[in-house]
C-alpha cells in the first residue's frame, strides 16, 4: 500500500515540478530550471526503479536513491523561495509536498533496513544452532 502512495505522489510531484520549471525557463532561470528537473523528476523514476526489484536490498538502494534526490529538490525550492525566484507563498505547497516525500521514503529506507537487519541477525542464529 505505501509503494504505490508513494509512486503516486512522486509522480504526481514531478508533474508539479515540470510545469515549475517550464515557468523557469520562461522567467529566465535556467540553471536552476535544470538542476530542479533533474532531481524533482528523479524522485518518481527512482520509485518506479525500485518497484520493478530484484531484491529487497535493490529495493532499499533505489528507494535510497529516491529520498537523496527529495532532498536535493527540496533544496533547489528552498533556494528558489530565499532568493526570491519565487516569494514564499507561491512555492511553500509545492516545499511541503517535497518534505512529505523526504519523509516518506526516509521512513521506507529506515523500515526496510531494519527488517533486512532483523532477517540477518534471525539467519545468523538459526546457522549457529545448527
Amino acid at each position: 500500500m505505501a509503494e504505490s502512495l508513494v509512486k503516486q505522489k512522486s509522480y504526481d510531484f514531478a508533474l508539479r515540478i515540470i510545469r515549475l520549471c517550464m515557468w523557469l525557463k520562461e522567467e529566465k532561470h535556467f540553471e536552476i530550471a535544470t538542476q530542479l528537473l533533474r532531481a524533482g523528476t528523479s524522485i518518481g523514476a527512482n520509485v518506479e526503479e525500485a518497484l520493478a526489484r530484484q531484491s529487497r536490498k535493490d529495493f532499499l538502494a533505489k528507494m535510497s536513491l529516491a529520498s537523496k534526490e527529495a532532498r536535493e529538490t527540496n533544496y533547489w525550492l528552498r533556494l528558489i523561495r530565499d532568493s526570491g525566484i519565487l516569494n514564499g507563498d507561491r512555492i511553500q505547497a509545492i516545499t511541503d509536498e517535497s518534505e512529505e516525500l523526504c519523509k516518506i521514503l526516509t521512513s521506507m529506507v529506515k523500515t526496510g533496513n531494519a527488517k533486512m537487519k532483523s532477517a540477518s541477525t534471525q539467519n545468523s542464529k538459526l546457522k549457529t544452532k545448527n
